[in-house]
């Protein structure tokens, strides 16, 4: 296949990176990791701490992941990037104490077209959301803190 066909072949459906890190995250590093000549387009989501939840202020979080976090973190990705139309998908969890400001969750996609690069970038933070054993504590402004259930 020469380059000019590279248009027609199917997507590659890669998996290039899903894991549970106490490293801080860095979002065009995934995005770097997923390009591909094929692709016309590259979605990234940075999913970052924010300094309020439900009209509070929030001052750090806390995340703690469960010892099987990671191949939940593996199966879901590779379960979205089978269901989707992409080149490649990245995807990594935050776990210890960040501070506002901080990424948390980040994720990386690409495809031929920005529609199905987009959608699967949603999918894929949706379904991280739901299945991921991880909770986070929230430190309040106003002083305590509190546990929230799933991440």
């Amino acid at each position: 296949m020469t380059a000019d066909d590279s248009r027609l072949r199917p997507p590659a459906r890669r998996v290039v990176l899903a894991r549970v890190t106490a490293d801080a995250l860095d979002v065009d590093e995934l995005a770097r990791a997923v390009g591909d000549a094929a692709a016309g387009a590259v979605v990234t989501f940075a999913g970052v701490v924010r300094d309020h939840d439900r009209g509070r202020g929030v001052t750090a979080l806390e995340y703690v992941a469960h010892p099987d976090a990671e191949d939940v973190v593996r199966r879901v990705v590779a379960d979205v990037a089978a269901r989707s139309d992409v080149d490649a998908v990245a995807c990594a969890h935050r776990v210890g104490v960040l501070a506002v400001g901080e990424c948390a969750l980040a994720v990386a996609v690409s495809a031929a077209h920005r529609r199905e690069a987009f959608a699967a970038a949603a999918m894929l933070v949706d379904e991280i959301k739901t299945h991921l054993p991880v909770w986070k504590r929230q430190d309040l402004a106003a002083g305590g803190h509190e546990w929230v259930g799933s991440a």
